[in-house]
């Protein structure tokens, strides 16, 4: 019998497809009008640093951003490359409480490295794929300012004060900022700072909207051998409540403390995200859904 229907036309699956690409992008757009002109600070490490694959995910990340109207902060680490440059260099790594021991030898190599390499590296990354990245450190205009942690460590300080201005005004220019995390102690000596603590700290400085972790797990998990148990959301109390468990592993503490004090400073929201995972920030930023770890001060407002 015959329907009054003729045959599909071929092109119809294309534009089937084409429209869930237009319901992805207006899922997206209340996000975007969202964060357009705030602040997201994002700590920058892990996998995601190496992996050629994943480099490139994370500068199309930043670069969309930056051209919705987002302004990304990016701060980096380095360790693993700073222990192949002291290995180099002939300089034996010494650490102390997970903290790498730093000497007048060491702190050289710590900030060529970071100020001279890696941070050179990233902006010409970013700026590659359709970014305006421009790089910096915490000695730059006196953005970072530290104090010795632990004299045990050398030259290894805590942020004491923050100076924005030189953030703030490449941020006016259009600029986004790729920050080293290297400062002048209050002494006028160069230090090395923990990266996680150190974005922590500008979050709170620039008046961010989100402060993002990129690290090499899924988030933060209730028990660290049990993939099952990630946490999704937890309030201030409750992460002030597992802190004072002392349950978090070390290398998660800087970022969960980082996480408090900036939530407790004015930032609205903090993330651990799995930066092994292809357009991680993205899908964080402009879902509904989300992904890894969210830290917020009144949960019942996301909902």
């Amino acid at each position: 019998m015959a329907t009054g229907h003729g045959t599909p036309h071929a092109s119809k699956p294309r534009i089937a497809s084409t429209m869930g690409k237009a319901r992805i992008l207006m899922e997206a757009m209340p996000f975007i009008k969202a964060y357009r002109g705030q602040v997201i600070v994002i700590k920058y490490g892990g996998s995601a640093m190496v992996d050629e694959s994943l480099r490139a995910s994370f500068a199309d990340d930043v670069a969309l951003l930056h051209l919705v109207g987002v302004k990304p902060v990016i701060v980096h680490g380095g360790g693993p490359q700073i222990s192949a440059a002291m290995n180099q260099a002939g300089v034996e790594p010494q650490w102390m409480d997970g903290l790498r021991i730093t000497d007048v030898e060491t702190m050289k190599v710590v900030q060529a490295t970071l100020a001279g390499s890696i941070n050179p590296d990233i902006v010409r990354l970013i700026n590659a794929h359709g970014g305006v990245a421009s790089g910096l450190s915490g000695l730059d205009g006196n953005l970072l300012i530290a104090r010795p942690r632990d004299e045990r460590l050398g030259y290894v300080g805590e942020v004491s004060r923050v100076n924005p201005g030189v953030l703030s005004g490449l941020l006016d220019q259009g600029f986004i900022p790729i920050v080293a995390p290297v400062a002048r102690g209050e002494d006028g000596e160069s230090y090395n700072l923990n990266a996680d603590t150190a974005a922590g700290a500008l979050a709170v400085a620039l008046g961010a909207a989100k402060l993002i972790y990129l690290t090499d797990v899924e988030g933060l998990y209730r028990d660290l051998v049990d993939e099952e148990s990630l946490i999704s959301r937890l309030d201030v109390a409750g992460l002030r409540d597992l802190l004072e468990s002392g349950t978090a592993s070390a290398g998660m503490l800087p970022k969960l403390q980082s996480c408090l004090q900036a939530l407790e400073s004015g930032v609205e929201r903090a993330h651990i995200l799995d930066g092994r995972i292809q357009h991680s920030v993205l899908l964080e930023i402009f879902t509904p859904e989300g992904i890894g770890t969210l830290f917020a001060d009144n949960l019942e407002e996301i909902e």
